[in-house]
């Protein structure tokens, strides 16, 4: 089953999420004119830029939450050049391929990397361009650290008997091997750090709650959930060092191989 999300409190938290799509989105070298599958909206702030970038193109917007399609919606409201649709990556199918799969802050919340990338590669156009960035390996460890340590107080340890937390933060050697099984070539994937820090206690529980611990929340009743994450802000401020989550990215660029006439006229800027 798919996570939902408060699509409302997302979007007041996004701005980190927002930032880090913004730069992403840099490296593209876009005619302007291309069709690019936006994987993992969300409330649709990232796909609003994309949109910028495409005077002549159109975007095709999807996300597995119902509160996320709903918001983006809203959002593109009268844009005829925005679709959007509620998807599940790992099950997608396009009646057209695309130039241009893009995107930021989704692929470390789904597990199956393998799986996605071949849906991915089934929804590109010959010669068609994989941009994308989400949480790699060594992501938000002092994070993780603070709630595993909550996890196993006396208060919630008995909501969390059995419980895997359902996200893959993937490497850059077993993200290129998985791309290149895929069927995409001109693989390149790099991991870079995002700390951001946080002014209190009291905002970083409303962002954890909200956004990183998401998948937590979903498996304690409501009036516990609060208390949840205020106790791993608190573990988290008790930690020698500044009050930060300590993000770190993984970014890949990868193309699908040309086949007889098809490409994209997308370049990119690698590094």
């Amino acid at each position: 089953m798919a996570l939902e999300w408060d699509a409302v409190s997302y979007e007041a938290l996004a701005d980190p999420m927002t930032r880090w799509g913004a730069a992403f989105l840099e490296r593209l070298e876009l005619r302007g004119d291309e069709c690019v599958l936006d994987a993992g909206c969300g409330t649709g702030r990232v796909t609003e830029l994309l949109l910028e970038r495409l005077p002549g193109g159109r975007v095709l917007a999807v996300d597995a939450s119902e509160a996320m399609v709903r918001a983006a919606r809203e959002r593109f409201a009268g844009e005829g050049r925005v679709r959007v649709e509620r998807r599940d990556l790992l099950e997608l199918e396009v009646g057209e391929p695309v130039d241009v799969v893009f995107s930021t802050a989704t692929f470390h919340w789904i597990p199956d990397h393998a799986r996605l990338f071949r849906r991915l590669a089934a929804a590109l156009r010959p010669g068609g361009l994989l941009a994308a960035q989400c949480g790699g390996e060594g992501n938000i460890l002092r994070v993780r650290e603070a709630t595993e340590r909550v996890m196993r107080g006396e208060r919630f340890r008995g909501f969390f008997e059995g419980w895997e937390e359902n996200k893959e933060y993937a490497g850059v050697e077993v993200t290129k091997a998985r791309l290149e099984a895929a069927g995409f070539e001109r693989v390149r994937c790099w991991l870079h750090e995002e700390p951001t820090r946080f002014d209190s206690v009291g905002k970083l529980a409303g962002y954890l709650r909200t956004i990183i611990l998401r998948g937590h929340v979903e498996a304690l009743p409501e009036e516990e959930r609060d208390p949840f994450a205020v106790a791993v802000a608190r573990e988290m401020a008790a930690m020698d060092g500044p009050l930060l989550a300590d993000y770190v990215r993984l970014n890949m660029l990868a193309r699908k191989p040309e086949r007889e006439t098809a490409t994209t006229g997308v370049s990119v800027q690698e590094g």
